[in-house]
């Protein structure tokens, strides 16, 4: 499953924080990096299951997916602690 949010969070302060919260917030199912890039991390967890997380610039802060096939819950659950951007209604 594929999941999706605009943080007011820059790239690298939110695989930052995906590495925290994925490897302590989650004991029972705790996943840790194996692949990393400037602007992605894949972590390996519980079973060999796999995370995947990828940031984009935008305006303001980042875009950022995640997707997995185990960790779903575990995913939302992270990305509900990124705070969103601040949106403008017109």
């Amino acid at each position: 499953m594929m999941h999706e949010i605009v943080t007011s969070l820059p790239g690298d302060e939110v695989l930052r924080r995906a590495k925290v919260f994925f490897a302590e917030s989650v004991p029972h199912f705790g996943a840790f990096p194996e692949k990393e890039g400037a602007t992605w991390v894949s972590f390996r967890g519980q079973g060999g299951e796999e995370i995947a997380l990828a940031v984009f610039p935008t305006g303001g802060g980042s875009k950022v997916r995640g997707s997995s096939l185990l960790f779903n819950q575990t995913v939302a659950r992270f990305f509900s602690t990124l705070p969103p951007i601040e949106q403008v209604i017109a």
